[in-house]
């Protein structure tokens, strides 16, 4: 690759690479050991072993969730739906955050962006099967821990908050105090009406949008985020290898709803400073997506009612970002379009994810990134390797930097 030979060195070598989508996976205790079950008793979280399973499986009352190594299958020696029965089979790096800082530095990630998997995969659980006093206290705990989990070295791995949602005025207080912990981003989703509230563009949701407007904190749409079990049902079974890759290719598209959601209803407009991130969910779509909503936006003439709107895709373009992990082709017509908007993720350690192993088809992210990436200006391999995240997430420049 022409740039990589004029410069001699890989492209993670180069660039501090932030990966802006990975997952912890959450030790037996996270909810236990900080919330009284001598009040709430087994609505708290936790884990028992299911005896016809052989595993560990976490549990709200008597409702099984996932085992508690579902979501932990990088380096595992199956493919799916296989996967480590207990915590201590799962790689280390999915578990303990030193692990992961070295397995970072082996793949060519420098910093880290991390997500949940219980508490987001199941929100509508806490929502729905446990008190909402109880349901914050969930969340309250959780950034506890992954500010812990994240404070191995706070400068490369980086926590994203969790709100309780179903509670405008707690939401307004977490995110203070979460960002005054170090959190960089919020999780969040777009159609929150699908379980009752109102929808984003009400003015319910002015304090929240416009305190992370001021605070520079970004909205991220995670895949999976507030979907019921119905919704998620295909893309989690992975014993039916067809449906899965169908349903689960399905549902990678999904955040269109969320976008479409804050650009065309006026949400893009009235919080000009505020961005929203799609977040494991590819990137490839996105400038066929910008075209459409153009489209469907002048012939139908929402320019003539709404003259003081700018085209939905000026608003992609000025508030969108997207990622990507898997996608070689496709990357390159996205970074003609919205070249200032994409970054990297690898998804560890889901199944889905760059994480060579066993039974993984998958390339170390290192050489993922020269397949996409090689060849490209520099300027623009900055960009999305490194410096559109550091700036999104307000994170602070390593030495290693361009």
């Amino acid at each position: 690759m022409a740039d990589q030979d004029a410069v001699g060195t890989a492209l993670c070598e180069r660039y501090a690479v932030a990966d802006v989508d990975s997952h912890i996976i959450e030790p037996a205790d996270l909810w236990t050991s900080r919330i009284p079950t001598s009040k709430w008793g087994d609505l708290v979280p936790h884990v028992r072993f299911h005896e016809r399973r052989q595993e560990d499986v976490w549990y709200i009352g008597d409702r099984k969730l996932y085992g508690v190594g579902a979501f932990a299958q990088a380096g595992w020696s199956e493919f799916p739906p296989s996967h480590p029965k207990r915590l201590s089979e799962a790689l280390p790096a999915a578990v303990d955050p030193k692990e992961r800082l070295a397995y970072n530095d082996r793949v060519g990630v420098h910093y880290q962006v991390m997500y949940p998997n219980i508490v987001g995969f199941h929100s509508h659980r806490f929502l729905n099967q446990m008190p909402r006093e109880l349901a914050t206290l969930c969340v309250k705990a959780y950034n506890d821990w992954i500010t812990e989990f994240c404070s191995a070295d706070p400068k490369r791995l980086i926590p994203m908050m969790m709100l309780p949602f179903w509670d405008i005025d707690e939401s307004v207080a977490e995110m203070k105090r979460a960002y005054e912990m170090g959190h960089k981003g919020v999780l969040f989703a777009a159609r929150y009406d699908k379980v009752g509230l109102p929808r984003l563009a009400d003015d319910y949701w002015e304090p929240l949008l416009g305190q992370a407007q001021e605070m520079d904190l970004s909205m991220n749409f995670h895949v999976g985020f507030l979907a019921s079990d119905e919704d998620l049902k295909g893309a989690v079974d992975q014993s039916k290898k067809e449906d899965f890759t169908r349903e689960s290719s399905l549902v990678l598209l999904g955040n269109a709803q969320n976008i479409a959601e804050v650009v065309l209803t006026g949400v893009c407009h009235r919080y000009p400073d505020l961005k929203f991130v799609s977040v494991e969910n590819g990137a490839g779509w996105l400038p066929f997506f910008s075209e459409t909503m153009d489209w469907q936006w002048l012939n139908v003439g929402a320019h003539k009612d709404h003259p003081d709107r700018l085209l939905p895709s000026e608003y992609m373009k000025r508030q969108i970002y997207g990622m990507f992990w898997f996608e070689r082709r496709s990357v390159r017509a996205v970074i003609d379009q919205l070249g200032d908007n994409l970054m990297f993720e690898t998804d560890f350690p889901h199944a889905t994810s760059l994480s060579p192993g066993p039974a993984s088809e998958s390339p170390s992210p290192r050489d993922v990134m020269e397949l996409a990436l090689g060849g490209l200006p520099e300027d623009t391999i900055g960009k999305v390797l490194q410096h559109t995240a550091t700036k999104l997430y307000n994170l602070e420049p390593p030495a290693l930097t361009r």
